[in-house]
């Protein structure tokens, strides 16, 4: 059951560009809008939106304006939000590396000119829908930290559902299930003592590119920074993939 090593070194990629900049109090919030908006617009009903609110918590913003994202939402809030809609953006970075951009955007003139700037700045081209998507898969992932004994992982993961998992660093690991199981899945785990830091809908590479350029790798790292930073951009996937020490010249 263990395996996928590179979907592990994807998300470990990705953290590190995260870890960087960290979510806005705007994205956080786009995100409580987006998971009301497809679902019930109660946290005890919607598993999307109670991770979501969790992770607003975490990042300190207001209960009063993570109450008025869940009222945007529901549609409920008297300056309306009825013309957001979420999207997703296909292009190429550096090297070829595919990658996916996930937005939630009132004026989809105004996103897609902001993504074609920071690609065509950075060494990549924004592409049409479709053009990288057919090379991922999206997945439920559960992310556990203080992992002592991996046979009881296994244990525990198949009992909940889960497809495979992989041991990260730091005694920390990530379980990988159906999108439609997460949250039993993510249950699973809490109940048998877990520490759970994270539970998400991520899009898993099929295959990778591999970056060896030094430049093509700082454009890339610049690339994805840009992106995030934008308030549209809700999460940027990539599948590339780029040996450490590399990874550490290129972030320096």
């Amino acid at each position: 059951m263990a395996g996928h090593s590179k979907w592990a070194n994807i998300k470990r990629q990705k953290a590190v560009v995260d870890a960087k900049k960290g979510k806005t109090f705007t994205q956080l919030s786009r995100a409580i809008i987006v998971a009301a908006r497809s679902g019930v617009p109660d946290p005890a009903g919607n598993f999307q939106l109670r991770t979501a609110i969790e992770k607003a918590k975490v990042a300190g913003i207001p209960n009063d304006n993570i109450e008025r994202a869940i009222a945007k939402g529901a549609g409920t809030f008297e300056d309306g939000n009825s013309n957001f809609e979420s999207i997703r953006y296909e292009g190429y970075g550096p090297a070829g590396v595919a990658i996916l951009v996930e937005a939630f955007t009132d004026n989809r003139n105004r996103t897609a000119a902001e993504l074609r700037v920071a690609f065509s700045k950075n060494g990549g081209n924004l592409g049409e829908m479709g053009c990288v998507s057919w090379m991922f898969s999206q997945k439920g992932v559960v992310e556990l930290e203080g992992i002592k004994d991996e046979e009881q992982l296994l244990e525990v993961s198949l009992e909940g559902g889960a497809e495979s998992y992989e041991m990260t660093l730091d005694e920390s690991a990530e379980v990988f299930t159906e999108i439609g199981n997460l949250e039993t899945l993510n249950q699973t785990l809490k109940q048998k003592g877990f520490k759970v830091t994270d539970a998400e809908l991520r899009w898993i590479p099929g295959n990778n590119a591999e970056v060896t350029d030094p430049q093509q790798a700082r454009s890339l790292f610049k690339l994805i920074d840009t992106l995030s930073a934008l308030d549209d951009v809700q999460n940027v996937t990539t599948n590339f993939e780029m040996n450490e020490q590399l990874m550490a010249l290129s972030m320096a």
